[in-house]
Protein backbone atom coordinates (compact mmCIF):
# COMPACT_ATOMS: atom_id res chain seq x y z
CA UNK A 1 0.00 0.00 0.00
CA UNK A 2 2.88 2.37 0.81
CA UNK A 3 4.19 2.18 -2.75
CA UNK A 4 0.90 3.56 -4.05
CA UNK A 5 1.03 6.42 -1.59
CA UNK A 6 4.39 7.43 -3.07
CA UNK A 7 3.39 7.05 -6.72
CA UNK A 8 4.10 10.27 -8.61
CA UNK A 9 1.22 12.16 -10.27
CA UNK A 10 0.99 12.24 -14.07
CA UNK A 11 3.26 14.91 -15.53
CA UNK A 12 2.40 17.56 -18.07
CA UNK A 13 3.79 16.35 -21.43
CA UNK A 14 5.52 19.68 -21.87
CA UNK A 15 7.79 19.03 -18.94
CA UNK A 16 10.60 16.52 -18.84
CA UNK A 17 10.20 14.04 -16.02
CA UNK A 18 13.50 12.73 -14.63
CA UNK A 19 11.69 9.52 -13.50
CA UNK A 20 9.23 8.70 -16.29
CA UNK A 21 6.73 5.91 -15.62
CA UNK A 22 6.61 3.55 -18.54
CA UNK A 23 3.53 1.45 -19.35
CA UNK A 24 5.49 -1.60 -18.19
CA UNK A 25 6.35 0.02 -14.86
CA UNK A 26 2.71 1.02 -14.35
CA UNK A 27 1.55 -2.54 -14.93
CA UNK A 28 4.03 -3.79 -12.37
CA UNK A 29 2.39 -1.57 -9.77
CA UNK A 30 -1.00 -3.08 -10.54
CA UNK A 31 0.10 -6.75 -10.47
CA UNK A 32 0.47 -7.05 -6.63
CA UNK A 33 -3.11 -5.90 -6.18
CA UNK A 34 -4.30 -8.46 -8.75
CA UNK A 35 -2.32 -11.26 -7.06
CA UNK A 36 -3.70 -10.30 -3.66
CA UNK A 37 -7.25 -10.51 -4.93
CA UNK A 38 -6.65 -13.88 -6.56
CA UNK A 39 -5.02 -15.27 -3.41
CA UNK A 40 -7.89 -14.04 -1.28
CA UNK A 41 -10.41 -15.58 -3.64
CA UNK A 42 -8.62 -18.93 -3.53
CA UNK A 43 -8.52 -18.84 0.26
CA UNK A 44 -12.23 -18.08 0.44
CA UNK A 45 -13.05 -20.88 -1.99
CA UNK A 46 -10.91 -23.29 0.04
CA UNK A 47 -12.70 -22.29 3.22
CA UNK A 48 -16.07 -22.86 1.58
CA UNK A 49 -14.97 -26.31 0.46
CA UNK A 50 -13.89 -27.17 4.01
CA UNK A 51 -17.12 -25.91 5.55
CA UNK A 52 -19.37 -27.41 2.92
CA UNK A 53 -17.74 -30.75 2.23
CA UNK A 54 -15.27 -31.85 4.89
CA UNK A 55 -16.81 -30.63 8.16
CA UNK A 56 -20.15 -32.44 7.76
CA UNK A 57 -18.19 -35.72 7.95
CA UNK A 58 -16.56 -34.78 11.26
CA UNK A 59 -19.20 -32.57 12.80
CA UNK A 60 -18.97 -28.82 12.48
CA UNK A 61 -17.96 -26.83 15.56
CA UNK A 62 -21.00 -25.63 17.45
CA UNK A 63 -19.81 -22.02 17.51
CA UNK A 64 -19.99 -21.96 13.71
CA UNK A 65 -23.44 -23.53 13.49
CA UNK A 66 -25.42 -22.97 16.69
CA UNK A 67 -28.59 -24.82 17.61
CA UNK A 68 -30.39 -24.14 14.35
CA UNK A 69 -33.68 -25.62 13.12
CA UNK A 70 -31.72 -27.94 10.83
CA UNK A 71 -29.75 -29.33 13.79
CA UNK A 72 -33.03 -29.74 15.67
CA UNK A 73 -34.37 -31.85 12.81
CA UNK A 74 -31.24 -34.00 12.92
CA UNK A 75 -31.71 -34.82 16.60
CA UNK A 76 -35.46 -35.36 16.24
CA UNK A 77 -34.64 -38.13 13.77
CA UNK A 78 -31.88 -39.64 15.95
CA UNK A 79 -32.91 -43.14 17.07
CA UNK A 80 -32.15 -45.21 20.13
CA UNK A 81 -30.21 -47.86 18.11
CA UNK A 82 -28.09 -45.09 16.55
CA UNK A 83 -27.45 -43.45 19.92
CA UNK A 84 -26.60 -46.73 21.69
CA UNK A 85 -24.18 -47.67 18.92
CA UNK A 86 -22.53 -44.24 19.17
CA UNK A 87 -21.91 -44.27 22.94
CA UNK A 88 -21.35 -47.98 23.66
CA UNK A 89 -17.85 -48.86 24.83
CA UNK A 90 -16.82 -52.49 25.38
CA UNK A 91 -20.43 -53.45 24.73
CA UNK A 92 -21.77 -51.33 27.61
CA UNK A 93 -24.08 -48.32 27.80
CA UNK A 94 -24.76 -46.19 30.91
CA UNK A 95 -28.29 -44.79 30.74
CA UNK A 96 -30.22 -42.11 32.54
CA UNK A 97 -33.59 -40.54 31.76
CA UNK A 98 -33.85 -36.77 32.24
CA UNK A 99 -36.37 -33.98 31.86
CA UNK A 100 -35.32 -30.33 31.77
CA UNK A 101 -35.78 -29.53 35.50
CA UNK A 102 -33.21 -32.23 36.33
CA UNK A 103 -30.40 -30.84 34.14
CA UNK A 104 -28.39 -29.56 37.15
CA UNK A 105 -28.55 -33.07 38.67
CA UNK A 106 -27.51 -34.56 35.33
CA UNK A 107 -24.45 -32.33 35.31
CA UNK A 108 -23.59 -33.21 38.91
CA UNK A 109 -23.88 -36.93 38.14
CA UNK A 110 -21.77 -36.54 34.97
CA UNK A 111 -18.94 -34.86 36.87
CA UNK A 112 -18.74 -37.83 39.24
CA UNK A 113 -18.79 -40.31 36.32
CA UNK A 114 -16.12 -38.34 34.46
CA UNK A 115 -13.86 -38.65 37.49
CA UNK A 116 -14.17 -42.44 37.08
CA UNK A 117 -13.50 -42.15 33.31
CA UNK A 118 -16.78 -43.70 32.17
CA UNK A 119 -18.49 -40.61 30.73
CA UNK A 120 -18.10 -41.69 27.10
CA UNK A 121 -20.53 -44.58 27.72
CA UNK A 122 -23.32 -42.28 28.91
CA UNK A 123 -26.57 -42.00 26.97
CA UNK A 124 -29.12 -39.44 28.16
CA UNK A 125 -32.67 -40.41 27.27
CA UNK A 126 -34.24 -36.98 27.02
CA UNK A 127 -37.85 -36.81 28.12
CA UNK A 128 -38.46 -33.44 26.47
CA UNK A 129 -37.08 -31.66 23.42
CA UNK A 130 -35.43 -28.90 25.45
CA UNK A 131 -33.22 -31.53 27.12
CA UNK A 132 -32.53 -33.26 23.80
CA UNK A 133 -31.29 -30.06 22.17
CA UNK A 134 -29.40 -28.75 25.22
CA UNK A 135 -27.38 -31.94 25.71
CA UNK A 136 -26.64 -32.52 22.03
CA UNK A 137 -25.63 -28.90 21.49
CA UNK A 138 -23.02 -29.25 24.23
CA UNK A 139 -22.23 -32.95 23.77
CA UNK A 140 -23.34 -34.12 20.31
CA UNK A 141 -24.75 -37.61 20.05
CA UNK A 142 -25.17 -38.31 23.77
CA UNK A 143 -28.90 -37.61 24.02
CA UNK A 144 -31.85 -39.23 22.30
CA UNK A 145 -35.59 -38.77 22.62
CA UNK A 146 -37.86 -41.79 22.18
CA UNK A 147 -41.25 -40.45 21.06
CA UNK A 148 -43.72 -39.57 22.26
CA UNK A 149 -42.29 -37.18 24.83
CA UNK A 150 -44.19 -37.20 28.16
CA UNK A 151 -45.81 -34.07 29.56
CA UNK A 152 -42.64 -32.36 30.80
CA UNK A 153 -44.23 -29.81 33.20
CA UNK A 154 -45.48 -32.64 35.44
CA UNK A 155 -42.83 -35.28 34.76
CA UNK A 156 -40.62 -34.17 37.67
CA UNK A 157 -43.25 -34.07 40.43
CA UNK A 158 -43.06 -37.24 42.50
CA UNK A 159 -46.43 -38.94 42.85
CA UNK A 160 -47.99 -37.21 39.85
CA UNK A 161 -49.38 -38.98 36.82
CA UNK A 162 -46.73 -37.23 34.75
CA UNK A 163 -44.00 -38.70 36.96
CA UNK A 164 -45.53 -42.16 36.58
CA UNK A 165 -45.73 -41.73 32.79
CA UNK A 166 -42.10 -40.63 32.82
CA UNK A 167 -40.74 -43.50 34.93
CA UNK A 168 -42.96 -46.20 33.41
CA UNK A 169 -41.16 -45.75 30.08
CA UNK A 170 -37.89 -46.85 31.67
CA UNK A 171 -38.22 -50.66 31.28
CA UNK A 172 -39.11 -50.24 27.59
CA UNK A 173 -35.95 -48.21 26.96
CA UNK A 174 -33.81 -50.71 28.87
CA UNK A 175 -35.38 -53.70 27.11
CA UNK A 176 -34.71 -52.11 23.73
CA UNK A 177 -31.02 -51.62 24.59
CA UNK A 178 -30.75 -55.21 25.82
CA UNK A 179 -32.32 -56.44 22.60
CA UNK A 180 -29.66 -54.50 20.70
CA UNK A 181 -27.09 -56.69 22.46
CA UNK A 182 -25.57 -54.24 24.98
CA UNK A 183 -24.89 -54.46 28.70
CA UNK A 184 -26.78 -51.59 30.28
CA UNK A 185 -26.44 -49.74 33.56
CA UNK A 186 -29.31 -47.47 34.58
CA UNK A 187 -28.89 -44.64 37.11
CA UNK A 188 -31.19 -41.95 38.40
CA UNK A 189 -29.32 -38.64 38.19
CA UNK A 190 -29.73 -37.82 41.89
CA UNK A 191 -26.75 -40.12 42.38
CA UNK A 192 -23.02 -39.49 42.78
CA UNK A 193 -20.23 -41.93 41.95
CA UNK A 194 -17.43 -42.05 44.51
CA UNK A 195 -15.75 -45.14 43.01
CA UNK A 196 -15.91 -47.15 39.81
CA UNK A 197 -18.99 -49.40 40.25
CA UNK A 198 -18.18 -51.90 37.50
CA UNK A 199 -15.78 -54.07 39.55
CA UNK A 200 -18.79 -54.88 41.75
CA UNK A 201 -20.67 -56.45 38.82
CA UNK A 202 -19.08 -59.80 39.56
CA UNK A 203 -19.90 -63.05 37.81
CA UNK A 204 -22.27 -63.42 34.89
CA UNK A 205 -25.62 -62.74 36.49
CA UNK A 206 -28.58 -61.38 34.52
CA UNK A 207 -29.71 -58.48 36.73
CA UNK A 208 -27.82 -56.56 39.46
CA UNK A 209 -29.71 -54.24 41.85
CA UNK A 210 -29.58 -52.52 45.25
CA UNK A 211 -31.62 -52.80 48.44
CA UNK A 212 -33.72 -49.75 49.31
CA UNK A 213 -34.00 -50.61 52.99
CA UNK A 214 -32.19 -48.64 55.69
CA UNK A 215 -31.56 -51.57 58.05
CA UNK A 216 -27.84 -52.26 58.27
CA UNK A 217 -26.73 -55.55 56.71
CA UNK A 218 -23.55 -57.43 57.59
CA UNK A 219 -20.67 -56.78 55.21
CA UNK A 220 -20.85 -60.38 54.00
CA UNK A 221 -24.62 -60.33 53.43
CA UNK A 222 -26.30 -62.63 50.92
CA UNK A 223 -26.52 -61.53 47.30
CA UNK A 224 -29.86 -63.28 46.81
CA UNK A 225 -33.09 -61.40 46.33
CA UNK A 226 -34.24 -60.37 49.84
CA UNK A 227 -37.46 -61.91 51.18
CA UNK A 228 -40.77 -60.07 50.75
CA UNK A 229 -41.69 -57.33 53.20
CA UNK A 230 -45.04 -56.34 54.68
CA UNK A 231 -46.50 -55.56 51.25
CA UNK A 232 -45.72 -59.03 49.95
CA UNK A 233 -42.77 -57.97 47.81
CA UNK A 234 -39.11 -57.02 48.37
CA UNK A 235 -37.92 -53.40 48.67
CA UNK A 236 -35.41 -53.20 45.85
CA UNK A 237 -34.52 -49.80 44.37
CA UNK A 238 -35.36 -49.37 40.68
CA UNK A 239 -32.94 -46.45 40.37
CA UNK A 240 -29.67 -48.39 40.03
CA UNK A 241 -29.78 -51.47 37.78
CA UNK A 242 -27.12 -53.27 35.77
CA UNK A 243 -28.07 -55.96 33.23
CA UNK A 244 -26.43 -58.19 30.68
CA UNK A 245 -28.23 -58.84 27.35
CA UNK A 246 -29.49 -62.26 28.44
CA UNK A 247 -32.88 -63.94 28.17
CA UNK A 248 -33.23 -63.67 31.95
CA UNK A 249 -32.68 -59.89 31.99
CA UNK A 250 -35.09 -59.40 29.08
CA UNK A 251 -37.69 -61.51 30.89
CA UNK A 252 -37.45 -59.28 33.98
CA UNK A 253 -37.93 -56.15 31.87
CA UNK A 254 -40.94 -57.65 30.06
CA UNK A 255 -42.49 -58.64 33.38
CA UNK A 256 -41.85 -55.13 34.74
CA UNK A 257 -43.70 -53.66 31.76
CA UNK A 258 -46.61 -56.03 32.40
CA UNK A 259 -46.77 -55.07 36.07
CA UNK A 260 -46.92 -51.37 35.24
CA UNK A 261 -49.70 -51.98 32.73
CA UNK A 262 -51.62 -54.00 35.32
CA UNK A 263 -51.37 -51.26 37.93
CA UNK A 264 -51.57 -47.86 36.22
CA UNK A 265 -51.59 -44.52 38.02
CA UNK A 266 -54.82 -43.27 39.57
CA UNK A 267 -55.71 -40.43 41.93
CA UNK A 268 -56.61 -42.94 44.62
CA UNK A 269 -53.41 -44.95 44.20
CA UNK A 270 -50.55 -42.75 43.05
CA UNK A 271 -48.35 -45.54 41.76
CA UNK A 272 -44.72 -45.32 40.75
CA UNK A 273 -42.51 -47.75 38.86
CA UNK A 274 -40.65 -49.29 41.81
CA UNK A 275 -43.34 -51.68 43.13
CA UNK A 276 -43.73 -53.07 39.61
CA UNK A 277 -39.97 -53.72 39.42
CA UNK A 278 -40.08 -55.58 42.72
CA UNK A 279 -43.03 -57.72 41.65
CA UNK A 280 -41.18 -58.49 38.41
CA UNK A 281 -38.06 -59.59 40.28
CA UNK A 282 -40.02 -61.77 42.66
CA UNK A 283 -42.09 -63.42 39.90
CA UNK A 284 -39.06 -64.19 37.69
CA UNK A 285 -36.61 -65.17 40.45
CA UNK A 286 -36.65 -68.83 39.38
CA UNK A 287 -36.03 -67.98 35.71
CA UNK A 288 -33.51 -65.15 35.93
CA UNK A 289 -30.15 -65.02 37.71
CA UNK A 290 -30.50 -62.12 40.16
CA UNK A 291 -27.72 -60.47 42.21
CA UNK A 292 -28.08 -58.08 45.16
CA UNK A 293 -25.16 -55.63 45.18
CA UNK A 294 -23.28 -54.98 48.46
CA UNK A 295 -24.96 -52.47 50.72
CA UNK A 296 -21.66 -50.90 51.78
CA UNK A 297 -20.91 -49.92 48.16
CA UNK A 298 -24.46 -48.97 47.11
CA UNK A 299 -26.26 -47.57 50.17
CA UNK A 300 -29.70 -46.08 50.00
CA UNK A 301 -30.01 -42.40 50.91
CA UNK A 302 -31.96 -43.26 54.05
CA UNK A 303 -28.86 -45.03 55.33
CA UNK A 304 -25.95 -42.97 53.98
CA UNK A 305 -27.31 -39.55 54.93
CA UNK A 306 -28.82 -40.52 58.28
CA UNK A 307 -26.54 -43.08 59.91
CA UNK A 308 -23.23 -41.36 60.69
CA UNK A 309 -21.90 -44.34 62.62
CA UNK A 310 -22.42 -46.70 59.68
CA UNK A 311 -20.87 -44.21 57.24
CA UNK A 312 -17.78 -43.95 59.44
CA UNK A 313 -17.50 -47.74 59.80
CA UNK A 314 -17.76 -48.28 56.03
CA UNK A 315 -15.59 -45.33 54.97
CA UNK A 316 -13.81 -46.01 51.69
CA UNK A 317 -16.29 -48.71 50.62
CA UNK A 318 -18.92 -46.46 49.04
CA UNK A 319 -19.26 -46.55 45.23
CA UNK A 320 -22.58 -44.88 44.33
CA UNK A 321 -24.57 -42.68 46.71
CA UNK A 322 -28.28 -42.24 46.03
CA UNK A 323 -29.91 -39.04 47.28
CA UNK A 324 -33.33 -40.59 47.90
CA UNK A 325 -35.51 -40.75 51.00
CA UNK A 326 -36.10 -37.03 50.49
CA UNK A 327 -38.42 -35.16 48.12
CA UNK A 328 -37.83 -31.84 46.37
CA UNK A 329 -35.10 -30.30 44.22
CA UNK A 330 -33.96 -27.76 46.78
CA UNK A 331 -33.89 -30.29 49.62
CA UNK A 332 -31.83 -32.73 47.55
CA UNK A 333 -29.40 -30.00 46.52
CA UNK A 334 -29.01 -28.80 50.11
CA UNK A 335 -28.33 -32.34 51.30
CA UNK A 336 -25.70 -32.83 48.59
CA UNK A 337 -24.17 -29.49 49.62
CA UNK A 338 -24.11 -30.50 53.28
CA UNK A 339 -22.22 -33.70 52.45
CA UNK A 340 -19.84 -32.17 49.91
CA UNK A 341 -21.48 -33.98 46.99
CA UNK A 342 -22.90 -31.00 45.05
CA UNK A 343 -20.13 -30.61 42.48
CA UNK A 344 -21.56 -28.35 39.79
CA UNK A 345 -20.91 -25.04 41.52
CA UNK A 346 -17.12 -25.42 41.62
CA UNK A 347 -16.37 -28.19 39.11
CA UNK A 348 -18.73 -27.67 36.17
CA UNK A 349 -15.78 -27.64 33.77
CA UNK A 350 -15.26 -31.35 34.55
CA UNK A 351 -18.61 -32.24 33.01
CA UNK A 352 -18.90 -32.96 29.27
CA UNK A 353 -21.72 -30.39 29.30
CA UNK A 354 -19.69 -27.66 30.97
CA UNK A 355 -21.59 -24.96 32.81
CA UNK A 356 -25.29 -25.01 31.90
Amino acid sequence: MSQFLHQRPLQNPSFSDPYPISPRTSASFQRPMFLLNRTTLLLLLSLLVILGVILPWFGAPQFLFPNTPSSHAKWRDYTLPQAASFVAKNGTVIVCAVSQPYLPFLNNWLISITRQKHQDKVLVIAEDYATLYTVNRKWPGHAVLVPPAPDSPTAHKFGSQGFFNFTSRRPRHLLHILELGYNVMYNDVDMVWLKDPFPYMKGNHDVYFTDDMTAVKPLDHSHDLPPPGKKGRPYICSCMIYMRPTDGAKLVMKKWIEELQAEPWSRAKKANDQPGFNWALMKTAGQADLYLLPQAAFPTGGLYFKNKTWVKETKGMHAIIHNNYIIGFEKKIKRFHDFGLWLVDDHAEESPLGRL
